[in-house]
């Protein structure tokens, strides 16, 4: 299956989330493919809309495999098994923990002016991203919420692996995908334009759908 591009994908997953329309549901994504795609559900689903910041811990040589991730409240989530299988150092997952954490916080002023997260505690919170591989980042992003009290946690994506969904379903309380093609490939396999969407589009789509400010910790 092909997406046109991430807004096509997103409109898509939109209607898997179908009921979820007009309710306290607010849908989080992550940037920067996953905005698109976020953007488009949330307009779909009359849903307020904005980021959950996650940085990916990539294999240093292979940036696109994830040994972890990080996300805002210094939170990380290590994929053990690609850490043991490449037996990469203690200190070499922290050195690039230490880079991502840097760009993590230049994104939060950039995206969102330095302000904090909105709240969640009592609400459905819809985590949306343009595909999910190993699942890295969407756990960081889910242990994140950990302590923020949501009333569900929902995990959607266009594409995803079926190991990742597996996973996934055993910590958060319903994964929405599209399509889960076996075996998986590259996420942007599935998409005929997986252009890398720019911070100023990620500033752009989030004007748009702002959250409202009784919501905001």
């Amino acid at each position: 299956m092909f997406f046109k591009d991430r807004r096509d994908a997103g409109r898509l997953l939109a209607k898997k989330l179908a009921r979820y329309r007009g309710t306290n549901a607010i849908v989080l994504a992550l940037p920067r493919g996953g905005v698109p795609v976020a953007y488009e559900v949330a307009r779909a689903l009359k849903l307020p809309f904005d980021l959950m910041l996650v940085r990916k811990l990539g294999v240093p040589g292979h940036e696109e495999y994830a040994m972890g991730a990080i996300a805002n409240g210094d939170v990380q989530v290590l994929n053990k098994d690609v850490i043991e299988d490449l037996r990469i150092p203690a200190q070499l997952i922290a050195a690039v923990a230490k880079r991502e954490r840097t760009e993590l916080e230049r994104r939060n002023e950039v995206y969102r002016g330095g302000e904090g997260a909105p709240a969640v505690e009592g609400r459905t919170v819809i985590l949306v991203d343009d595909g999910i591989a190993t699942g890295a980042d969407m756990r960081a992003a889910v242990a994140a919420l950990g302590t923020q009290h949501a009333a569900r946690v929902v995990v959607a994506a266009p594409v995803a692996s079926y190991q990742a969904c597996s996973e996934l379903r055993e910590i958060v309380d319903e994964v929405v995908v599209v399509a889960t093609p076996v075996p998986f490939g590259g996420v942007g396999l599935y998409y005929l334009d997986f252009q890398q969407t720019p911070d100023a589009e990620v500033v752009r789509l989030r004007s748009e759908t702002e959250v409202p400010t009784s919501w905001w910790h």
